[in-house]
């Protein structure tokens, strides 16, 4: 399993929280995601390489910061 580490700077409520959430575990169900939209950290714990969740996240809508 990796961890990773994501700011996702235009997540600006717990509603973006769960379709963030919701997009990485299209991805991969076995994933675990927590976010935080006060610091616009999330942490994610998948069996996927950094880029398919990234491309997600992208693909919900959402800007992962570099």
């Amino acid at each position: 399993m990796t961890r990773l580490n994501l700011r996702v700077r235009d997540m600006a409520c717990s509603a973006c929280a769960d379709r963030i959430t919701k997009a990485v575990q299209i991805v991969d169900p076995a994933a675990t995601v927590s976010a935080d939209t006060d610091t616009k950290a999330i942490n994610i714990t998948t069996s996927l390489a950094a880029e398919a969740v990234t491309s997600a996240i992208a693909q919900a809508g959402y800007t992962v910061a570099e």
